[in-house]
């Protein structure tokens, strides 16, 4: 075991004389209080590390022990339906650490790493990444402490590896996988402006930036609430303390919209709120990528909804100044880009070790200075994520939730859900009609909803100029028209039982619906029809009613509303 003394201290950083031999990203043991930290850089016979907790009351000659393991965390059945600090140490209390054990392996069996070797609960039990060869012995069902050994396996060199229920691996190192595969199935968020418009694959990784007030955290807590994910690590870095602790308060609270069971019985979270720890923020996005993984290990699709990454990013900047580097662009470190790349290239839809698919998708908030979407974090974020989800504080401040800007989002997944999409759309009642068909119908859909509300920015920017009612029929029916689908599509409400959340059927429903709406309105006024007279249709208001009025169960209501809208329109033609 290594050791050193400390020479100097400077809030979370210390430097140490050594009298061994330490190594990057090792853990160690500060001071008689036993304080984690991490060694980050190695300089001849000194160190210098990070220290994960509050430094108050070190000074120099305090010892500095050695673990001679990488930082890492412990990863075991006990997880799910827990609080946890950015350390993975619980927030609410002991976590049982007891589990009643049924092996699924024989002794005499060989066992690679990854495998599933048992069950404690409802959780699988995993063989350690690193641990394959020939099981020794297995312990019969029972209870047991997750560190207890339960598991013996002779690796090919001959050694004798014990495997217990939990097992340690280091959070900056990704978990390996036996491959990784591209994604045609989107994470279903439940929101009509995301799922139809800018989806998200399974294992994909989205950025959801915006400034102060204009819905971060609200969108991530009902993406958490109603996601199609199997497992959610809900990660808290550096946000207001009132806001965590809601998040605390309430998703406990809430029931699964899946199952009817509590949502915590398949949610982690990871709390670091800004007035913890600076070091310990800066290590909690690791640990919360490393549960992810660890969950899509067990075949697994795993959500992390991270809160955000801009004061992820401020934790290193601080750092970075307390280490005496070199700043980059507005002080943040110059290897802010590398870290956030090997941030978002830990999400995947993979093949795991024991031959299973599972997933981790990421969905990170960035929380630009002024709304400023050319900030360091914003721009370098952009570049490795695949679906931007850029918040409008104009649409905040008018009550549209979510406050998504469509013209400023877009998603590169899009073009890969498209055949999901049509096997969607394909189980459509077909008296719905529509104005694109085929097997690239959504496709279709979707560009001309982005087209007409492109179409309404400019217009809607001229009519400020001009006046609403110097413009022709024709675009001002287009205004109409493109206000009609922010309010019955794109518009969701967080209070309405039925709106709440929106199924892919529902979804491409309605979107059939008001494309359609859309087509026969400007029929209509080539036809002759006045535009009063096609905006006074009674179909309309039902149309802007339709989502608070009709749940997913119901989509026979959908079927008769569109037959109701294709008779007025024959009547007002």
């Amino acid at each position: 075991m290594t050791s050193a003394r400390i020479r100097w201290i400077g809030g979370p950083v210390l430097r140490a004389q050594t009298s061994g031999a330490f190594r990057m990203r090792e853990a160690v043991s500060v001071g008689k209080a036993g304080l984690l930290g991490e060694v980050v850089r190695l300089d001849g016979d000194e160190i210098v590390a990070q220290v994960y907790e509050d430094t108050t009351g070190l000074a120099p000659g305090a010892p500095v022990t050695g673990s001679g393991e990488l930082f890492g965390i412990r990863l075991g059945p006990g997880l799910l339906g827990n609080i946890y600090d950015g350390l993975l140490r619980p927030l609410a209390g002991e976590v049982s650490r007891e589990f009643d054990f049924v092996p699924s392996v024989a002794a005499g069996s060989r066992i690679g790493g990854g495998a599933v070797f048992g069950r404690a609960g409802a959780q699988a039990c995993l063989v350690p990444p690193d641990v394959e060869g020939e099981v020794l012995a297995v312990g019969g069902a029972g209870r047991y402490r997750d560190d207890a050994p339960v598991l013996s396996v002779r690796t090919p060199a001959g050694a004798v590896r014990e495997v217990a229920l939990a097992h340690f691996w280091p959070v900056r190192r990704p978990r390996p996988v036996r491959e990784r595969l591209p994604s045609d199935e989107p994470l279903v968020t439940g929101q009509r402006i995301l799922d139809s418009l800018f989806p998200v694959a399974l294992g994909g990784k989205a950025a959801i930036p915006g400034g102060f007030g204009t819905g971060k955290t609200v969108l991530l807590e009902t993406l958490a609430k109603a996601c199609s994910a199997d497992v959610i690590v809900y990660l808290g870095c550096g946000e207001r303390g009132n806001e965590m602790a809601g998040v605390l308060a309430e998703l406990p609270q809430l029931d699964d919209p899946r199952s009817g069971r509590p949502l915590m019985e398949r949610t982690v979270i990871i709390a670091n709120t800004s007035n913890m720890p600076v070091a310990a923020r800066e290590a909690s996005i690791y640990s919360g990528v490393t549960v992810a993984e660890y969950f899509r290990d067990q075949g697994l699709n795993v959500a992390l909804m991270a809160d955000s990454t801009s004061r992820w990013a401020e934790a290193l900047r601080e750092i970075s100044a307390r280490l005496g580097e070199l700043p980059g662009e507005s002080g943040y470190p110059p290897y802010l880009a590398s870290r956030l790349a090997d941030f978002y290239e830990r999400a995947a839809r993979v093949r795991t070790l024991g031959g299973t698919l599972g997933s981790v998708t990421l969905l990170g908030s960035v929380s630009p200075p002024s709304g400023d979407l050319s900030e360091p974090v914003t721009s370098h974020t952009r570049r490795y994520v695949r679906s931007f989800w850029a918040l409008d504080t104009r649409r905040a401040h008018a009550r549209f939730y979510p406050a998504i800007d469509p013209l400023g989002s877009y998603s590169e997944d899009a073009g890969g859900l498209a055949g999901w999409w049509g096997r969607v759309y394909a189980g459509l009642p077909r008296e719905v009609r529509s104005p694109a068909s085929g097997p690239n119908e959504w496709v279709e859909l979707r560009r001309s909803l982005l087209t007409l509300l492109q179409e309404h920015a400019r217009l809607e920017r001229m009519a400020r100029i001009i006046g609403k009612d110097a413009l022709p029929p024709r675009q001002q029916l287009t205004l109409f028209c493109a206000e009609l689908a922010n309010e019955a599509l794109l518009r969701q409400s967080a209070f309405s039982e039925k709106d709440l959340l929106c199924g892919p059927q529902r979804q491409a429903l309605m979107l059939r619906i008001v494309s359609r709406f859309v087509e026969l309105a400007h029929r209509a006024l080539e036809a002759g029809a006045a535009l009063a007279r096609i905006t006074s249709l009674g179909c309309v208001r039902r149309l802007q009613r339709m989502k608070d009025e009709i749940g997913d169960a119901e989509l026979e209501r959908l079927v008769e509303l569109a037959a109701r809208m294709e008779g007025e329109f024959e009547h007002a033609a």
